[in-house]
């Protein structure tokens, strides 16, 4: 029970690697809290990250308004004795070159991290040990043409986790980001498009040397991983979790 007794708060937790991350720490003994827009696929999170153990609190939270992050932060605070690790995992997916896009990546990949960020800090402060994970994404480190605004904000959550990194190092927070590469799981974007755009699944299953997507799974324990005493000395770095991927 790596976890026993620590406070992990999982910002967009309701399904795929937010929810993965969620089960993984609960399963570990964390005690965790987890949020998302919509209140009944959170309820059956809830549920199934409760029967691997472990106290979970589940709330809606609309991630893209300041106002709800500044609420249900405290409030998981409040229900679980404080905040040891907080992940940011949430994304707005915003696709396309256009106002829409952009304000879809903006508010969620990026003032999200932010503002749970700062809303979490006087909480990581009390904490021993604490830790941030930012879930950014390998399209972050390279240019794109078919996600413009989401590789843009995703580079920024890499740069973002550097700085926050050295700023907070003086009060013994570590920052860390994961970039996964192609994940899938029931539900998720790959699981679409392998109906919707047949021909983009193929070429990006044939671009992963391993020959296969990854699983949210595995980017719950690089998650756990930076958040345990085993990474004490890890901060300010961005993993990239891609079955080779990049390569």
């Amino acid at each position: 029970m790596r976890f026993a007794g620590r406070k992990v708060v999982v910002m967009g937790g309701s399904r795929g690697i937010g929810l993965a991350i969620a089960m993984g720490f609960a399963a570990e003994g964390a005690a965790v809290a987890i949020c998302a827009r919509g209140a009944e696929a959170l309820e059956v999170a809830r549920r199934e990250i409760a029967g691997h153990g472990g106290r979970v609190f589940a709330a809606p939270c609309d991630l893209a308004e300041a106002e709800q992050i500044a609420r249900f932060v405290p409030e998981a605070a409040a229900s679980l004795g404080g905040i040891d690790i907080l992940v940011n995992n949430a994304s707005g997916f915003g696709m396309t070159d256009d106002e829409a896009g952009w304000a879809a990546s903006i508010g969620v990949d990026v003032m999200a991290v932010v503002r749970a960020s700062h809303a979490a800090l006087p909480f990581l402060e009390a904490a021993e040990g604490a830790a941030i994970v930012n879930i950014a994404s390998i399209s972050g480190l390279r240019a794109s043409t078919r996600s413009l605004p989401y590789a843009a904000v995703k580079a920024a959550v890499i740069n973002y986790t550097m700085s926050q990194a050295a700023t907070l190092a003086p009060k013994r927070i570590r920052v860390n980001a994961i970039s996964p590469g192609s994940i899938a799981f029931p539900g998720g974007l790959w699981e679409q498009r392998k109906e919707t755009n047949p021909k983009l699944y193929e070429a990006t299953l044939a671009s992963i040397p391993f020959g296969r997507f990854g699983t949210a799974e595995e980017i719950a324990e690089v998650a756990m991983f930076l958040g345990s005493p085993a990474a004490r000395w890890v901060t300010g770095q961005n993993i990239v979790v891609d079955g080779g991927q990049m390569l």
